[in-house]
């Protein structure tokens, strides 16, 4: 049998993994255990470009091609955190991205649907959650993520990694009665509050959590519909 050979790279961002859990995200506001264990376990290096694998635990966003970046560590678990996800949900993921965010869920013990609209985005992250062993936790689709995956729903909670203009009515109907969805939602490209919405009754309860700058939630009921 042929010897592995080390990986350097992979030694040295081991420790900034923990790092990054232990300052950037545990000092500051995060502090759901079950997130933090998930952060650390997850190798954000699987998600972005060769070149950038030495930035990976950097707490900032890094470019993946298509206009699109993963999300900065602290984003992903502010959000994780919001949504409040449990073993077994069924969660929603509008944006796939690298699929960082999606295997920080998959990690949680959800069942994760994710749809995005580029199709080299959707497969690389899909050869990167396969080959981290999140394949058979995760279903994916390339579509328009404004009108959910209403073949699937309803979901027990709704992430949305790109900010549209609103709530797309499409994802408020899929998403089930005491269901939660974070969104990202502003007017403006460059500024969006963060959202945490609730439903009850029928209704979206609505609370505005932190102030964010995501790309653009492109689609019918969103930027350009």
């Amino acid at each position: 049998m042929a010897e592995t050979t080390p990986d350097p790279l992979a030694e040295e961002l081991e420790p900034r993994r923990r790092r990054m859990v232990d300052i950037d995200l545990a000092g500051r506001d995060i502090g759901d255990a079950r997130v933090l264990a998930a952060m650390e376990s997850v190798r954000r290096e699987a998600f972005v470009p060769p070149s950038l694998r030495i930035h990976a635990y950097d707490d900032t966003p890094l470019r993946i091609g298509c206009g699109q970046t993963i999300s900065q560590p602290y984003v992903v678990a502010f959000m994780t955190q919001a949504l409040d996800v449990r073993p077994g949900h069924r969660v929603l993921e509008i944006g796939t991205g690298s699929g960082y965010q999606t295997a920080i869920l998959a990690e949680m013990g959800a069942e994760v649907f994710t749809v995005e609209r580029h199709d080299d985005l959707s497969l690389a992250a899909e050869a990167a959650l396969d080959s981290l062993g999140y394949g058979d936790r995760v279903t994916m689709l390339v579509d328009d993520g404004t009108l959910g995956w209403p073949e699937e729903a309803p979901f027990d909670r709704i992430i949305v990694t790109a900010a549209g203009p609103r709530i797309p009515d499409a994802l408020a109907e899929q998403l089930a009665e005491g269901g939660v969805m974070v969104i990202p939602v502003g007017q403006h490209r460059d500024a969006q509050e963060l959202l945490r919405a609730e439903k009850r009754d029928g209704e979206m309860r609505q609370e505005s959590l932190l102030s964010v700058t995501f790309v653009p939630l492109v689609g019918r009921d969103g930027f350009g519909g």
